[in-house]
């Protein structure tokens, strides 16, 4: 199974970006999409930028995996 995860744009620096997802910053890399910019939100899988997302619907999905760590309860 894949699983990617939506990801704030912070900064960028050549084909690479630093992200915040879930409250983690993470430096991936964008080479695969074009015209990033700091405040987008990209779907992450493997470390790679696969697509730009609308902000309200990663938002939405954010939200959602908080509701699962919640009820999941962090051990």
């Amino acid at each position: 199974m894949c699983l990617g995860l939506p990801a704030k744009v912070l900064s960028i620096d050549g084909n690479n970006s630093t992200v915040e997802m879930m409250g983690v910053s993470n430096t991936i890399s964008i080479e695969l999409l074009e015209n990033v910019k700091a405040g987008d939100y990209v779907l992450v899988h493997a470390g790679c930028a696969i697509q730009i997302l609308d902000q309200e619907e990663a938002l939405k999905t954010i939200e959602i995996f908080e509701d699962i760590k919640r009820l999941g309860g962090s051990k």
